[in-house]
């Protein structure tokens, strides 16, 4: 049996550095892209939600090993040469884009109706309305969710390495069959 020894926990920790790194990339740009798809999702015009819902769809209707297969591998086929590192980004802002949005979509409207119509009455425009009334109060209810769907974010990153992506789980499986 081999011995775990000063390389093998600095390889560990360099591999959860690229886990952090990458769970970092996906949730802030899944969080701005799935506050616009969200935004979207509850504006009065049916084009913009008519294109959210299918954006909110088709991520979170194909699997994400799947959504890392087409980009990492598709891309090529379209000529864009792209690392594994940019492949897993992509397809994990796309996916936390589209399970954001959805979450924050259901905590906008969970704001009560009384709020919203307060609001219309104080004759504030769409973009008022949500920025000073429905935003900071969904925000609250939308805190627990979030934080809990930053834990699946971190535990999508181990299917990056499916792509060659070395994160925390590939480095463990690594240094085990070493």
């Amino acid at each position: 049996m081999r011995t775990f020894g000063l390389s093998e926990f600095l390889f560990i920790v360099q591999a959860a550095q690229w886990t952090l790194a990458l769970s970092a990339i996906a949730f802030v740009g899944g969080a701005l892209l799935g506050l616009v798809v969200a935004l979207s999702r509850t504006s009065e015009s049916a084009v913009a939600r008519n294109a959210s819902r299918v954006f909110i769809q088709v991520f979170q209707g194909t699997p994400l090993l799947l959504q890392l297969f087409l980009i990492f591998f598709g891309a090529p086929v379209l000529g864009l040469d792209i690392n594994p590192w940019v492949a897993a980004g992509v397809a994990l802002v796309l996916n936390s884009a589209a399970f954001l949005a959805e979450i924050w979509r259901g905590c906008i409207e969970a704001v009560p109706r009384g709020q919203w119509e307060a609001a219309q009455a104080l004759n504030l425009s769409y973009i008022n309305r949500m920025r000073f009334v429905v935003l900071p109060q969904a925000f609250k209810i939308a805190l627990p969710p979030t934080v809990g769907y930053t834990v699946q974010i971190i535990k999508g990153t181990s299917l990056a390495a499916i792509i060659g992506f070395t994160e925390i789980t590939r480095a463990g499986q690594i240094i085990n069959n070493a």
